[in-house]
């Protein structure tokens, strides 16, 4: 008869202390059951999880640990892995519910694995605690709902500002046609204007960049879209406002020209950029430099004011998908500035009238406008002895051509 004799060397009895304590230690859970679920052995961090201590738990069976309906589910786990040695239905890192002594709940991730050992099959499962991700997850959901109701609020609060600029717009254009003294009622809207909305429009701007900035950690989209419509309808406001202001200016000879040299090309690369930003989806703005001269000796506010007016009426009335050519020239005597687009174009019945303040062509449907820009634009550039021309043809585009004279 042969006597097989194991030697336990220091080396191994070093290894399994250290096992021992790497388990005994590990932050999640860590379980030990036999094939037919009965538990083995438990280490402190599961003991703390479930409120029991080893005694209490080893040498029954782990669906103890497991309230309905996860207890009869573990145990079918078990039976399919017999029949099917499939690893997949064990070894999942699956989300469950852990009944601890007191008789509360908590959610772990559970993730099994079977190991084999000492001519027999036990299961490990590593227990990983899931409190205090679902508790961040419910305080997120919660402050994404006061966010949302914080931007309903303010849109609530932006809609008011609309409707109450509408009627004052709609007592204007009454007054106009009753009074026929423009430049009167002008200023009276404008000083309204000023006063009445321009505050809130600011505090509005201002909240919805706020909202904007505390909401960036938790990516929301209905967040997103609806500070991007406060922000929109507030461009939109900021904009009209802006067109009366100016055209207010001009009609009281409040406009000074101040020509001074600058350089052409790097002023429009600038607005070039700047407007890239707000164009629609895959709108490209394409900016071309004609001649070795860059100085232009113009002003700069009047001229960068014009640029903006025609490639933001560019973007507005193009679609999607579409180019914007900008383009500069100096030549003898001579600055032009061109800004050609593939928009809807502009009706021949109402071409004459373009340059019109408050006019506005039949076929802008919905799109939002004042009708004064080309007004103040041509008003502008006559101002600096140039004029403006354009061609357009109704869904083929619209070219503006400014012409500059220059020593």
């Amino acid at each position: 008869m042969q006597i097989f004799v194991t030697t336990v060397t220091k080396q191994d009895m070093e290894n399994a202390a250290l096992l021992k304590s790497i388990i005994d230690n590990a932050i999640d859970g860590i379980i030990t059951i036999d094939e037919r679920g009965i538990v083995e052995s438990i280490n402190p961090a599961a003991c703390r999880l479930f409120l029991c201590s080893p005694e209490e738990v080893v040498g029954k069976n782990i669906s103890t640990l497991m309230p309905a309906p996860y207890r009869e589910q573990h145990d079918g786990y078990i039976d399919r892995y017999k029949q099917t040695h499939d690893p997949h239905i064990i070894g999942i890192g699956r989300e469950v519910t852990g009944l601890r002594k007191d008789g509360t709940t908590f959610p772990f991730r559970l993730g099994v694995s079977e190991v084999p050992y000492a001519s027999r099959k036990i299961f490990a499962g590593f227990i990983h605690d899931l409190s205090r991700e679902k508790e961040a997850e419910e305080q997120l959901k919660e402050y994404a709902a006061h966010l949302e109701e914080l931007v309903e609020s303010r849109t609530h609060s932006l809609k008011e500002t609309v409707m109450a600029l509408q009627q004052a717009k709609e007592e204007v254009s009454f007054s106009l046609e009753k009074e026929k003294e423009l430049g009167q009622l002008k200023s009276r809207f404008v000083s309204m204007a000023s006063h009445e909305f321009r505050t809130p429009l600011s505090a509005v701007q201002l909240s919805a960049s706020l909202i904007e900035k505390y909401a960036q950690p938790y990516d929301n989209e209905n967040i997103k879209k609806h500070v991007a419509k406060i922000k929109g309808a507030v461009g939109n406001l900021t904009g009209i406002l802006n067109d009366f202001l100016s055209l207010e200016k001009l009609e009281a000879g409040k406009v000074e020209v101040s020509c001074t040299p600058f350089d052409l090309v790097k002023f429009s690369e600038e607005i070039t950029e700047e407007l890239q930003l707000v164009a629609k989806q895959n709108q490209s703005i394409i900016y071309q430099h004609t001649g070795t001269n860059n100085m232009a000796s113009l002003d700069q506010n009047l001229v960068r004011h014009c640029v903006i007016n025609l490639i933001s009426n560019a973007i507005k009335y193009s679609g999607e998908n579409t180019f914007i050519e900008f383009n500069t020239e100096i030549g003898p005597g001579q600055c032009i500035i061109t800004i050609k687009d593939d928009g809807i174009g502009i009706p021949e019945a109402d071409q004459k009238h373009l340059f019109e303040a408050f006019f506005r062509a039949h076929n802008t449907g919905n799109i939002p406008g004042t009708g004064l820009g080309l007004n103040i634009v041509a008003r502008y550039a006559g101002l600096m002895k140039g004029r403006i021309d354009f061609k357009s043809n109704v869904n083929k585009g619209t070219l503006f051509t400014i012409t500059f004279p220059i020593s």
